[in-house]
Order: C-alpha cells, then structure tokens, then sequence
C-alpha cells in the first residue's frame, strides 16, 4: 500500500497514494489504523483525492478505523473524496456513520473543533 503521512501534535493526515481501496489493501490499511492509534495518534484524516474506486472490503476498512478512533475519544475524517467514492458510500448508507468533509482544510479546522468541545466538557466536569 502506498500512502504519506503527516504528522501534527493534533492530528495526523493519511494520504493515499493509491487509485483503488480494495480487498488486496484492506488488511494493510487496517493494520495501519491499529499501528497508529497504538503510537497514541488519536485524530486522523484520510486523504482520498488519489482513490477513485473503493469496494466493500475497502468500505470495510474505513469503517474499522473509523470504529477504532471515536472508540478511543478521537475523530476519523474522510476527505477530498471524488463523486464515485462519494456515491457509493451514500449507497451503503455510509454518509450517516463517517466524517466526510470535502477539502482536508475543513478536516482540520474538524479536529480542533473537537479538541475545544472536549476541553469545554472538560471544564464542565469541575
């Protein structure tokens, strides 16, 4: 699988340099999600301009990285998706379940959004 990584004090941007999400680089993107929550990487965004075809073990993928950071108090974004990508996602009713933001940008400004609500609660508990 070929990717880039980002990593920020805040959040951490995968970029995959890949066309296709399919089931030969599920397991390694899965893999990769565990890998980096396990380095204490708690907020992600993937960076989907490149890939232009997901299928359900792709979709798959997603989902366990998406379950793994908002299990662990963080946020899982999807960005830069193309139409295909996008359309088969809100086939599968996935629109409803991920962060989906058109422009990495508005991922970030997403994340520490989510960092200030948490310290706003934070206070709250006092």
């Amino acid at each position: 699988m070929k990717y880039s990584i980002d990593k920020n004090e805040q959040y951490s941007i995968l970029k995959l340099h890949e066309e296709k999400l399919d089931s030969p680089l599920s397991p390694a993107l899965k893999s990769e999600f565990v890998t980096l929550n396990a380095e204490g990487i708690k907020n992600i965004i993937i960076d989907m301009s490149e890939v232009k075809y997901v299928d359900s073990s792709g979709l798959s993928a997603l989902l366990v990285g998406n379950r793994i950071y908002n299990e662990d108090g963080g946020i899982f974004i999807l960005a830069t998706l193309n139409d295909h990508v996008m359309k088969l996602i809100k086939i599968s009713q996935l629109n409803n379940v991920l962060n989906l933001l058109p422009t990495v940008e508005e991922a970030i400004d997403a994340v520490f959004l989510k960092e200030i609500e948490g310290e706003l609660e934070g206070d709250d508990n006092d």
